[in-house]
Parts: C-alpha cells; sequence; structure tokens
C-alpha cells in the first residue's frame, strides 16, 4: 500500500460515503475533496466538509498512518496549520494542533471496497515489462488514443517551457534559440548535450557574421567540438586549423568541456558530417527561423533542410581521413526527427509566445509522419499499443519515461481504468 493509492481513493471518492466518520466517531459530510495540485504542502487543497454539525472549509492531508504526521514533522511546518481533516489507511496515534485540540482522523481500512484494493495490488504487482502489460488488448482503442493525444500534448508543453526558458536567457532572440536547439538535435542522442553546448559556447551575432563563407561556419563548429586535429595532414583541414586559431582570438573564443562521441555511430552520424551539414544550413539559409514558422507542409521542411555539405566532405566522414566518393545530404529521415524533436516544439513555442498556441496546427504535421522505430515503440507494439504516426509514438515516450518508469500508474489512464474492472 503507498500514499498515491490513498490519493487517488481520495480524489474520486472510491468508498462508501454512508460510512464516513471520525475515529472518534464524529460523521462526516464530503462537500468537496479539494483540490490536488500536486504541490509542496498538504496533499488537497480547499476542502468543503461538515463533520458533526460544523461545516469546514479548509486542506486535507493524506498518510498510511496517523503517526507518519510526526514522521514528516508536519508539527513544525506552518503549512499545515489549515489541515481540517486527516485521513488515513491505519489510524494508530492522536494528532494534536498548536491550541491542543486533536485534529480529526478518517480511517478508510474497512470503507475502501475489497475489489479495489485487489486491482491495485495486481497492478502495481511486480512483473517483466510494464506492471499493466497484460491487461492492455482488453483496453477500447478510443481511450488509448485519447489518452495518447493528450500525453503528446503534455510532451510538447514541457518542450515547449524549455525553449521559452531559453528564449528568456537569450534575450528574446529567436534566431539564437532555434540555433543551439537545432544544435542539440543534429547530435542525436549521442551528442545532442554535447552539440548544445557547443552552440552555447558560440555567440549566435557571432555566428551570423560568419554563415556568408561555409568553411569559416566549419572552422567555428569543428574547432570548438576540438574535432581539428593538433596536426593535421590534408590541406583542407590545414586550412580549417588556421581559420579556426583566426576566429578563436578574433571573437576570444572558449572551447566549451565537452566529449564529442563517434562510438557505435554509423557513419552518416558521424558528429563531424552532422556539424558539417548545420554549417551548409546556415550558409545556404540566412533566416532560417521565420522560414521555419512560415512551412506549410511536410515537403516545405523537406526543401528548407535538404542541405548537402561542402565538397570536402563527399570524400570524407573525418577530417584527414579520406573515403570513398559519397553525398551526404541530409535525408528525409532525418528531417522527420527534426521536425518532431526541434521544429515542432519551436513553432509551438512561438506561438504561445505570440499568444495564440496552435497545438492542433503542429499535431497535424505529425499525424503525417510515420511512428518512430525504437526499443520503446517496438516494446509497447508487443504489449498491444501500436503507433501510428509521430504523434503516438512521441506519446509512447511521454508515457514510458513520465508514469511507466516512475509508477505513476494511478495517474495514468490506462491505470485508473484497469482499477474500475477486475484484472
Amino acid at each position: 500500500m503507498k500514499e498515491d493509492f490513498l490519493h487517488y481513493v481520495w480524489r474520486f471518492t472510491c468508498f462508501d460515503v454512508t460510512r464516513l466518520q471520525t475515529t472518534v466517531g464524529e460523521p462526516i459530510v464530503l462537500l468537496r475533496c479539494g483540490d490536488y495540485l500536486q504541490l509542496e504542502g498538504p496533499d488537497f487543497f480547499n476542502a468543503h466538509l461538515q463533520i458533526g454539525t460544523q461545516k469546514w472549509v479548509g486542506n486535507v492531508e493524506i498518510h498510511l498512518r496517523s503517526s507518519d504526521w510526526y514522521a514528516h514533522h508536519h508539527e513544525r511546518d506552518s503549512r499545515y496549520d489549515n489541515v481540517i481533516l486527516h485521513v488515513v489507511w491505519e489510524h494508530d496515534c492522536p494528532v494534536f494542533r498548536k491550541d491542543n485540540s486533536e485534529l480529526p482522523v478518517l480511517e478508510l481500512k474497512g470503507i475502501v471496497a475489497p475489489d479495489l484494493i485487489r486491482n491495485y495490488e495486481k497492478l502495481m504487482a511486480r512483473k517483466e515489462g510494464l506492471y499493466c502489460a497484460h491487461s492492455l488488448p482488453q483496453l477500447p482503442q478510443q481511450l488509448i488514443a485519447f489518452w495518447l493525444e493528450k500525453l503528446y500534448i503534455e510532451r510538447l508543453e514541457h518542450k515547449a517551457a524549455i525553449i521559452l526558458d531559453l528564449l528568456a536567457v537569450y534575450q528574446n532572440d529567436w534566431e539564437a534559440v532555434l540555433f543551439i536547439v537545432l544544435a542539440k538535435n543534429f547530435g542525436l542522442n549521442s551528442n545532442g548535450d554535447a552539440f548544445a553546448a557547443l552552440a552555447q559556447s558560440i555567440s549566435f551575432s557571432i555566428f551570423r557574421k560568419e554563415i556568408l563563407e561555409v568553411h569559416l561556419v566549419e572552422a567555428l563548429l569543428l574547432g570548438q567540438a576540438g574535432l581539428i586535429p593538433e596536426h593535421p595532414l590534408d590541406t583542407y583541414t590545414v586550412e580549417l586549423q588556421s581559420w579556426y586559431d583566426y576566429l578563436k582570438v578574433k571573437y576570444h573564443l572558449q572551447p566549451p568541456e565537452i566529449t564529442v562521441r563517434f562510438f557505435k555511430l554509423r557513419p552518416d552520424n558521424f558528429p563531424t558530417i552532422r556539424l558539417a551539414q548545420l554549417a551548409m544550413l546556415y550558409h545556404q539559409r540566412k533566416q532560417l527561423f521565420q522560414s521555419v514558422w512560415e512551412a506549410q507542409s511536410i515537403p516545405d521542411f523537406y526543401t528548407l533542410f535538404g542541405v548537402s555539405t561542402s565538397p570536402y566532405w563527399e570524400t570524407h566522414y573525418q577530417l584527414d581521413k579520406s573515403s570513398r566518393k559519397r553525398s551526404k545530404r541530409v535525408s528525409e529521415a532525418f528531417i522527420q526527427l527534426l521536425i518532431i524533436n526541434a521544429l515542432v516544439p519551436i513553432r509551438f513555442a512561438y506561438a504561445q509566445f505570440l499568444g495564440r498556441p496552435d497545438a492542433e496546427a503542429q499535431m497535424g504535421l505529425l499525424h503525417l509522419i510515420p511512428p518512430e522505430q525504437n526499443g520503446i515503440v517496438q516494446k509497447f507494439k508487443l504489449w498491444g499499443i501500436s503507433a501510428q504516426d509521430a504523434l503516438q509514438s512521441q506519446a509512447i515516450l511521454q508515457l514510458k519515461q513520465q508514469y511507466c518508469d516512475r509508477k505513476q500508474c494511478l495517474n495514468c489512464a490506462i491505470g485508473v481504468e484497469l482499477l474500475k474492472r477486475k484484472l
């Protein structure tokens, strides 16, 4: 038994309301259970109760045992002074207010239906994979679709909040923010954080000055990433080192303390190639943020981001190491990842900034992109939830990371539904 189950029981009044009384026998009439804000302080705010003949408005605190009040030191915390009812599973000791009056206690043990307790225990029993995996195929598809859409909006809002925080740091410079967000996503999972730190190590006003010459942009990015060899061999690498040394002195650049990884990456995802593509993108698209905002369709994004690299990289994956000639053009599959993880979130954040959030418009774009293929999405498919598009694959990631991994079953629409039926 955990407190979050008791929160669920109180929030959804999963008990016999005709049998409510305090541990000293005073009848309780529940008028309003209160607001479950999940903030510091009492569990439910602004509850409305009648205890005996007296009506009360205040807060409700929930514990497994009454003694937890003292174990959590609530008697020392003024935020708990307005608690009007202590709801517990088991009452094991009295709790007193500062005026020495005893805090009314409702003991839930004995008034919660046994079927609900059994469902909860089965749902939370330790299993391989998801707690509810064996029950997922039994759920209505309409419920799954509704919950996935809500999860995606939750994920999108979280990403937008991070972008808006970044915007405040960069004084509303959307081009600078887009540069950081794109850099992170060009780095993928392996180098995303390193690329974001790299982008933040270069003032975008400096970066903007050098985009007229693609080799100078490459020198900036590769040099700050620490990817230019100390003792270069071929002509272009020697030139890159010379250009970077010049830019480093000119702009007083400090390379970030990052480690850029090649390990386990396919050659097309090598950090050198992704940075070369990013350099060409900014060389060719001078007002990139405006173009991102004005794009109307998936093909528009393919056109906007479908750039190649400078000629050197057609025969190289790394500096000083030649390879067979091959185009290093940004693929449509990679652009789809940019749309999912960078472009839709930044467009949504910009719409919020303008005061006209348009989640539906952004969601429409993701309905047109195939679902991502990764281990989490594949496992959910085996368990009975198959993503139909990129929106649903993003929602599945949100479900796994924010609910399943954190055992937030009682805040999940799937968990709540399963509690209502026999598992």
